[in-house]
């Protein structure tokens, strides 16, 4: 009687302080950075909707897409607002998954989104996605080791440039790795930098009968630099590291070339958390003997799934979390260098992100370099970049990530691992469909 008698009283609490009718959005979103930061600034939302509570659930890259992949398959209702890339976007709201963000109100300003970043979250012109940040790849690396190496990179290098630059930058006697690249398995993982790899070497996934193509020797040539020049300059461990391992190893002086998303550059820089945040240079994507710079195009996004109950309330945090006001309300807190990058045009033509970021011409340089129309310079029935834009690609992509990342790891020889891949891709694109 006791316990009924508090609970009814702690109701009576809640409904005169109005937190009775208050609606609860879950937002699934991934563990990167921006998304923490964002995350510490929510009061900010709060204050302004008080009868909206929040609950996160914070995840891995991997681990995130699995989740909420399952969670839109099956129509589980889990989530009220979703982080996803722009692989999804498209594919999802074709299959009504998501829900078009047509109340998003008079200050979004979808004409100030970056024409590529617009194209990707948009279906038949109506956005089904608002990008938090976008991102292409670039090279990062250590001005004051390649300086002690005596060795220069170009504004756009060879991977025979890099990978020289890489071997002179390493000395594992003092713990510092020439290079770092991604080798944990993913699709959004590993075979993000691996496809954009091969892309550069003038390989491809599919020709234009969609047979897959490792066992072609552009592949071979791709694969095996990685796998040689990690194991030579790279560090210990490489195939459990992705993005974020990454990221702690340049930031704490471990890596001397570091080849990953154009985001990274304002936490490498950030001398809060980087131990080297003044001692950063930037090249474009490195070629392979072709004339493609990876064609790396990425944005995570907002998205609201169709199961939610709590639609309107969804759209004004999302709204929140990605109009102009956010930046803003950001620079005021971390500086303009801090800001989430690559997706609006308002950004960078602020004079202030200027100054503050010496990364922000490099960014929207490699976002504009980026063709995702056409990812090989060999003729291809898909777009992408970096990934291959249909939904196979999701499970296919990380099979095959698990195959290269035991080519690095060891356990796996580079053939074996082009082999398995051609085996496994070539059943999966034959069950789907797309080989007759």
């Amino acid at each position: 009687m006791l316990t009924k008698t508090l609970l009814l009283g702690a109701a009576s609490v809640l409904a005169m302080t109005g937190f009775a009718s208050a609606e609860t959005l879950t937002i699934a979103t991934v563990n990167n950075g921006d998304m923490v930061r964002m995350q510490k600034l929510t009061d900010d939302f709060t204050k302004k909707n008080p009868d909206i509570q929040l609950e996160w659930v914070t995840l891995e890259e991997n681990v995130l897409r699995q989740r909420v992949t399952t969670d839109i398959a099956t129509k589980g209702g889990q989530y009220d607002v979703m982080t996803i890339g722009t692989y999804e976007v498209p594919i999802w709201a074709k299959q009504g998954w998501l829900l078009p963000l047509d109340g998003l109100g008079a200050d979004y300003d979808k004409s100030d989104l970056l024409p590529a970043i617009d194209a990707a979250v948009s279906v038949d012109g109506k956005l089904y996605a608002s990008p938090f940040y976008g991102e292409s790849a670039m090279v990062m690396y250590r001005t004051d080791l390649a300086e002690k190496a005596g060795v220069k990179i170009s504004e756009k290098p060879t991977w025979d440039e890099i990978a020289d630059a890489a071997r002179k930058m390493t000395d594992k006697s003092t713990e510092t790795y020439g290079i770092c690249l991604r080798g944990k398995a993913g699709w959004g993982e590993n075979m993000a930098l691996l496809t954009a790899t091969a892309n550069s070497f003038g390989a491809r996934w599919f020709d234009e009968k969609w047979q897959p193509q490792f066992d072609q020797p552009e592949w071979k040539k791709a694969l095996t630099f990685y796998v040689d020049l990690m194991k030579e300059a790279g560090p210990p461990g490489a195939s459990s590291n992705g993005f974020n391992e990454n990221l702690a190893l340049f930031q704490t002086g471990k890596c001397g070339i570091w080849i990953d998303a154009t985001v990274a550059a304002s936490f490498v820089t950030n001398p809060k958390d980087s131990k080297v945040a003044d001692k950063v240079g930037y090249a474009l994507f490195p070629t392979g003997g072709v004339e493609n710079h990876g064609n790396w195009l990425w944005a995570w996004n907002l998205a609201i799934p169709a199961s939610t109950k709590k639609a309107e309330a969804a759209q004004k945090f999302v709204s929140w979390a990605t109009d102009k006001a956010y930046t803003e309300l950001v620079a005021s807190k971390e500086g303009w260098a801090n800001v989430p990058p690559g997706t609006r045009k308002s950004l960078y033509a602020n004079p202030e992100y200027q100054k503050a970021a010496p990364f922000a011409k490099i960014t929207l340089d490699a976002m504009n370099a980026a063709n995702t129309t056409k990812p090989s310079v060999k003729p291809v029935p898909y777009t992408g970049g970096q990934f291959v834009a249909i939904p196979e690609f999701q499970g296919i992509g990380t099979a095959v990530g698990q195959q290269f990342s035991a080519a690095l790891a060891g356990s796996m020889k580079v053939d074996q691992a082009l082999q398995s891949a051609q085996a496994l891709t070539t059943r999966e694109m034959t069950k789907g469909g797309y080989i007759k």
